[in-house]
Parts: structure tokens; sequence; C-alpha cells
């Protein structure tokens, strides 16, 4: 099993949604973060001062598959995340040593 952690554009969040829908993803967990990378933030002007929002809003993705899916998820969220543009984000694969689902005790690929 895998953890797959994609950074994304919050904006395409309904994309990657469906992209991973369509794969047969059937859990995803999302969360609002910041970061910076390549972008270092942004100027912005409010009330006419000007100021640098260093992190940037960015949506955390974590989806937990079989091996065999691995590929397939992270081509799926690569696809429908890109925008050609800096700040596009990141995906991440590190291996997932065990799940449990909690309600019905299943464990490993089944409790995916």
């Amino acid at each position: 099993m895998k953890l797959v952690i994609a950074i994304i554009k919050p904006f395409k969040l309904d994309d990657v949604r469906e992209a991973l829908s369509a794969v047969g993803v059937q859990g995803i967990t999302a969360a609002e973060v910041k970061g910076f990378g390549r972008q270092k933030g942004q100027t912005e002007i409010y009330r006419g001062a000007e100021y640098t929002v260093a992190f940037l809003p960015k949506i955390r993705l974590e989806v937990a598959v079989p091996d065999a899916m691995v590929d397939t998820v992270t081509e799926a969220v690569e696809k429908a995340a890109r925008t050609g543009s800096i700040g596009d984000g990141k995906i991440f694969v590190v291996d997932l040593a065990r799940a449990v689902r909690i309600r019905t005790g299943e464990q490993g690929d089944a409790a995916l």
C-alpha cells in the first residue's frame, strides 16, 4: 500500500477529485494548507499599502491506494492539477505500513 500526497492549487480541487473518481479512488482526504516554493509568495496591495504574502493557499490531498494503483493515481492527479504555470504543486508517494478500517476491523488493501 502507498500513501499518495498531492499539494495542488485550490481551484483545481474539483478537477482532481473528478479525475480520481474516474480511476476508481473511493476516498480522499483534503486539507487547506499554506506554503511556498519557487513562487516565493506574491505581492498584493491592501488599502494603498503594498505587502508580500509569503505563504500561498494550497490544498493537500491524501489518498491511500494499493500498490497496483499508484501510477494510475499519480498520473490522474498530475493531468488534472496541471496548469503549466509555476506553483502547480507536487506529488509525494510514501509507503503505508498498515491500514485498518475502524468500523469493520478490515486490514490492508481491504481497508482501503
